[in-house]
């Protein structure tokens, strides 16, 4: 990601270093603030450590409001604009459930118990374990009614394996972990939160954010929605550009560090930018930073239409599904989906395609606001002069059998570019002969999504379900999108195991994960194929399918009330869910509103 820009308006000379002496100071002395603060943090119980958890969660929460409309406002959204509702959801909400989720397996862990001893656990292919994690309580039902997720460890791990490691360093909370570096994302406002979170909790590490300089804007209100962290001197919060993440990275005083961008930033800090000499360094194996990294850092990821007898209104949802995967905040997401892959033999293919075409263009319309997004756009359509402009600078690529389609395929385009490709074959030879094209063709291994009805699932049976196995991705979802894996805290968020430092890929390391589980693989989200209404049948015996209350998700990018839907969601979470009779309350004008969406 971009890190152009600097800690404040300096009065200083700059150093050799190009950093001036103002931001040289602020980092040295938060340095200094976080050892001292590490030191306090070793000596925090469990139980301790929850009720943080707790004060952070109101924290949040008496932010929630401010936070979100900083974010809308930083993006270019209007007061209105439905996509404001993003904001809410992909910011203080996903940080309120992340810390309640915390707090319950810190809590766990001070009685001495697992935070799998109420999870079920079962077998999965290949020789692993599954964890059925969401939903974890009836809030959950009720939010996300019919939605589940579960988290598959690397094969070989047992069902006791599992259990028994589950907590990872606060199994062992006085263990020095020592200082992390964040540098964190500029897209989604929520991400440098959850970072910390992991580090703290995961590795007992305290921590050195530095800021996205395209966050900058929300530095007054991290700072006081993480009030709690500072005040204790576990968390310093600074900004920058590439002058000071530079200084950061090379500092004595860092003992790890965690990025979430681009694979060209990592291989900058890991081995140096480029030139002979980092050349050189590469093919020595000799790393310029000394510490170790962990990365979070995108791909291309596929959309995988499994073909079946689908009607007018499910050929309209899940087109405009797709459009969400491609135009959630503006396209510039690490997990938008990026290649719809379709079956040549569907016979409702050019059908969905008409469908596609228009989820596109009747999209709201809203700026290409990260600063490589334009030129992204001009990227493509350079490389495919055919690409269809929908809705202003929306592309649209149908790939065609003469095109090299390897810029779609190894370019995460970061903009709101979707390209389709057109595989042969039809039920499990489509989607085995999908899934092979996904992992050997597209760059990246972090998310992945499919959609299949109900009814050709069913008639795959285990085959579906091996296919499933074999996609070499972090995520996966299955009938919703990957966004909703990023959401959810007890899932896991990392990519596929087997980066290196020389190839690292979509990333290394596994952030979220509040129930802080170990040896994992990746994390599977599955959700109705049908929304309320359309999901009554399933109620009915031999019918297929999953029943769910849930209209539109609000996250849609034509739900027309999500932006107030995803405000009330969040309302809802941060007054305690059901254990609040006045978040009760406030839920149920928020689904009568769901239903207008």
């Amino acid at each position: 990601m971009p890190q152009a820009s600097h800690l404040a308006a300096p009065s200083a000379t700059a150093t050799g270093s190009g950093l001036t002496d103002t931001e040289r100071a602020t980092v040295d002395a938060a340095l200094d603030g976080l050892r001292r603060g590490a030191r306090t943090w070793r000596h925090l119980t469990l139980s301790q450590r929850a009720r943080l958890c707790d004060r952070l969660h109101d924290t949040i929460a008496a932010g929630a409001e401010e936070w979100a409309d900083a974010a809308s406002r930083a993006k270019g959204l209007d007061p209105g604009h439905p996509s404001r509702g993003e904001e809410w959801l992909s910011g203080p909400y996903a940080a309120l459930v992340a810390t309640a989720a915390y707090a319950r397996t810190l809590r766990t862990l001070a009685r001495g118990a697992s935070p799998l001893d109420d999870v079920a656990l079962a077998s999965a292919p290949g020789g692993r374990v599954r964890a059925h994690v969401f939903p974890g309580d009836l809030s959950d039902r009720l939010v996300l009614s019919g939605y589940t997720a579960e988290v598959w460890f690397t094969p070989g791990t047992t069902a006791a394996d599992a259990r028994r490691r589950a907590g990872l360093a606060q199994r062992d909370p006085q263990a020095p972990g020592g200082v992390g570096l964040v540098l964190g994302a500029g897209n989604i406002t929520s991400i440098p939160v959850q970072d910390v979170f992991t580090e703290l909790l995961a590795h007992n590490r305290v921590v050195l954010l530095k800021l996205n300089p395209l966050q900058d804007a929300l530095l007054p209100i991290l700072r006081q929605v993480l009030a709690p962290l500072i005040a204790g001197g576990y968390l310093r919060i600074v900004r920058g550009g590439g002058a000071v993440g530079a200084h950061l990275t090379a500092h004595s005083g860092i003992d790890h560090v965690h990025i979430t961008g681009a694979a060209e930033t990592f291989d900058a800090i890991v081995w140096g930018p480029p030139s002979g000499a980092t050349t050189r360094r590469r093919r020595e194996g000799r790393p310029k930073l000394k510490v170790p990294i962990s990365a979070e850092l995108g791909g291309v990821s596929p959309i995988i239409v499994v073909p079946g007898r689908w009607s007018a209104a499910d050929l309209r949802f899940q087109a405009e599904h797709i459009a969400t995967m491609r135009l959630h905040n503006a396209g510039h997401n690490c997990i938008a989906g990026q290649v719809v892959i379709l079956s040549a033999d569907w016979p409702q293919r050019n059908a969905f395609l008409k469908e596609l075409r228009r989820a596109l263009a009747a999209a709201p319309a809203r700026p290409v606001w990260y600063p490589s997004g334009a030129t992204s756009v001009a990227s493509a359509a350079a490389s495919f002069p055919h690409a269809l402009r929908v809705g202003g600078e929306r592309l649209l690529v149908e790939l065609r059998p003469d095109d090299d389609a390897t810029p779609m395929e190894q370019t995460e385009y970061f903009a709101p570019v979707l390209g389709v490709q057109t595989l042969a074959g039809d039920g499990q030879e489509f989607l085995d002969r999908a899934v092979a094209y996904a992992n050997d063709r597209l760059a990246g291994s972090l998310g992945a999504n499919l959609l299949i009805d109900p009814e050709t699932e069913r008639a795959l049976g285990s085959g579906f379900e091996e296919a499933v196995a074999a996609l070499r991705y972090g995520a996966i979802a299955i009938n919703t999108w990957t966004g909703f894996v990023f959401l959810t805290p007890t899932l896991t968020w990392n990519a596929f195991p087997g980066g290196t430092l020389a190839d690292i890929g979509s990333g290394t390391g596994v952030v979220h994960n509040a129930l802080l589980l170990d040896d994992v693989e990746r994390s599977i989200g599955r959700a109705p194929f049908r929304p309320f209404p359309r999901s009554l049948p399933t109620l009915l015996p031999g019918r297929a399918g999953i029943f769910s209350v849930l209209p539109k998700p609000p996250w849609f990018v034509g739900a027309r009330t999500g932006a107030s839907v995803s405000a009330g969601f969040t309302r809802f979470r941060a007054r305690g869910g059901l254990r609040s009779i006045r978040a009760i309350g406030g839920l149920v004008p928020t689904f009568l509103r769901a239903l207008r969406a």
